[in-house]
């Protein structure tokens, strides 16, 4: 009898927030620019974007706000911050078009989720256009009539 491996979940972390808050137009994957004692942090699920957000400087993408909580058997010799700016890597004519949509057209660049690909860390980053409060209590009574449809289907 083989023993069964348990399920790996490639999801590190995920903003719901950003949905609520934000209709999402398009999704993007982008690479991450870590330190060692923050792949270990992240590794242990001491990880969370709940209030990070994307900036650009000198034609460059930066997350800001993401935190990672240094483990202390891990980070002994350095100097962590949990909250560092790192760098995200994209290609530039991601940046570019990005650059515009939010220039041009009132857009925004928020992070989505972090998650595990081929051993790297990438993150999911949406450009995105901000939601009036009419439309977040529509989005709420859309989600709750959808379960309650659900509900009475599956008693049915």
């Amino acid at each position: 009898m083989s023993k069964k491996k348990p399920a790996f979940n490639p999801q590190i972390a995920a903003n719901k927030k950003a949905f609520h808050d934000y209709f999402i137009e398009e999704k993007i994957e982008a690479g991450i620019s870590l330190e060692g004692w923050e792949v270990k942090s992240i590794r242990a699920g001491k990880a969370q974007i709940k209030e990070a957000y994307v900036t650009f400087k000198d034609g460059e993408a930066f997350l800001f706000g993401a935190h990672m909580s240094p483990l202390t058997s891990a980070s002994t010799h350095v100097k962590a911050d949990p909250i560092r700016t790192r760098k995200l890597l994209l290609h530039k004519h991601e940046i570019d078009r990005l650059l515009g949509s939010i220039d041009r057209k009132g857009y925004t660049i928020v992070p989505l989720s972090l998650y595990w690909k081929q051993g790297m860390v990438k993150a999911e980053i949406g450009l995105a256009k901000g939601k009036k409060d009419h439309d977040k209590r529509a989005s709420i009574k859309e989600r709750e009539w959808n379960i309650e449809k659900h509900r009475v289907l599956k008693g049915s």
